[in-house]
């Protein structure tokens, strides 16, 4: 699956921060180097580590990771349902509030990142699936027109988002 159009997503700062992190023109190739990437990451980090806090109000690597997951899960449906010729508008979502509901922390790492793993999987499975008219097909999501490639980028962006974070603000990955 290539990259979107930009004609595929708003030009706006959600949208575009996440897609433009993405350099690789195949996003099922680095949807799978992600998840190695991952694995390799965290398996290589002390418990402490994992629930490190650089600052009141952010979260742990380990709730990050928990984060990631559900991200994925939601942006992955948006993509399922827009693939599959959805023509309402799909809800918005809260991260924080997604977040805590979970309670991340009080999940053990091995859960957590099985999740990761299992949900990753799923997601290369479905999207490969998806034929370049079925990946372009545009619907919404927030009310903002976008299209299921678009939004199988966005995981990919995303990702790449909070592993830039570990790396400034954890020290992690370096």
């Amino acid at each position: 699956m290539n990259r979107p159009l930009q004609s595929e997503y708003p030009q706006n700062i959600y949208f575009s921060y996440y897609i433009e992190q993405v350099e690789n023109q195949n996003v099922i190739e680095a949807l799978t180097s992600q998840k190695d990437f991952v694995k390799n990451l965290y398996k290589n980090l002390s418990e402490a580590q994992k629930n490190f806090k650089y600052a009141e109000g952010k979260w742990s690597p380990h709730e990050i990771l928990g984060h990631l997951t559900d991200t994925e899960r939601i942006f992955g449906y948006r993509a399922l349902c827009i693939a599959r010729g959805e023509k309402q508008s799909l809800p918005p979502f809260d991260e924080n509030n997604y977040a805590n509901a979970a309670k991340f922390s009080e999940q053990s790492f091995e859960s957590l990142f099985e999740q990761y793993r299992l949900v990753r999987e799923g997601s290369i499975a479905l999207f490969s699936t998806f034929s370049d008219e079925v990946a372009s097909q545009i619907g919404f999501a927030n009310n903002n027109p976008v299209s299921a490639r678009a939004l199988v980028t966005m995981i990919a962006g995303h990702e790449l988002h909070h592993l830039k974070v570990l790396k400034e603000k954890y020290l992690i990955g370096q």
